[in-house]
This record gives C-alpha cells, sequence and structure tokens, in this order.
C-alpha cells in the first residue's frame, strides 16, 4: 500500500500508554496516526488535519468524548467515529451508535477488534471517494 492510500487516523486518549500501544498497532495496519490527549484537541484536529478516521475515548479532560462526538458529527459528518471506553455501559453504547459513532470498542480492547474497527472504516472512505468519483463524472 503507498502513502496516499494510508489511512489517517486521529486516536484521542488522555492516556499517554494507551496512545502508544494504539499508535503501534494503527501502524501495524500501514495507518498514519494523529494523537490528540482530549476532546478539544480532538475537534481541533478534526477541522485542520482531516483524518480518516477518529478513536474517541469517552472520560477525558477539557472536552469529554461524547461531547466531541457530538460536535464532529456536527463539522465533519462523514469521518467514521470508533468510541473506544473502559465506561461502556448499555446506555453509553446506544447513545453514541444513535449520535453516530461506527463502532464501540470496551478496554481493555483486542488486536482484533483494531483490525476490524480500522476495515471499517477503510470501506467507508473507499465508498466515499468511489461516490464523489460518480460525482465528478457526472459533472
Amino acid at each position: 500500500m503507498n502513502e496516499q492510500e494510508k489511512l489517517r487516523i486521529l486516536i484521542t486518549d488522555d492516556s499517554r500508554l494507551l496512545r502508544k500501544k494504539l499508535r503501534e498497532e494503527l501502524e501495524h495496519l500501514d495507518c498514519e496516526v494523529i494523537e490528540a490527549v482530549n476532546g478539544k484537541e480532538a475537534i481541533t484536529f478534526v477541522l485542520e488535519q482531516e483524518p480518516d478516521g477518529v478513536i474517541l475515548d469517552i472520560v477525558m479532560p477539557v472536552v469529554g468524548g461524547i461531547e466531541a462526538l457530538e460536535f464532529i458529527r456536527e463539522v465533519a459528518p462523514d469521518v467514521p467515529v470508533v468510541m473506544l471506553s473502559s465506561m461502556g455501559t448499555p446506555q453509553k453504547l446506544m447513545q453514541c451508535l444513535k449520535m453516530g459513532a461506527i463502532d464501540f470498542i470496551h478496554k481493555p480492547y483486542t488486536k482484533e477488534q483494531i483490525a476490524h474497527a480500522v476495515a471499517s472504516i477503510r470501506k467507508i472512505k473507499a465508498k466515499r471517494l468511489a461516490k464523489k468519483s460518480e460525482e465528478d463524472n457526472d459533472i
């Protein structure tokens, strides 16, 4: 896979250790990684860097994951968001999915769960690019 095809994934978690571990796994899956330590940074990076996907923790300082998800859905509705949290109550899970998250992964996560999330983001990006190409051809 060449550089242009690499997925740009924004990981947002206040735990440096989790971000490091997740970065290694995502890079192994041929992703370029951007890191944010809270929801406010995540929102800024979504606006400025336009990632292909976002992985968001729920409990973070400054702006939490649910608030960040809500804002991201407003400003970048096509960007796939995966929630990653140890605070995964059934209510939070349903709330995040209703708000437009494509997946909800409970910590501690498995490599398979991350690989599945990346595959989902790749499919969404491919569909988005195909649709854009089709629209460009219609002009």
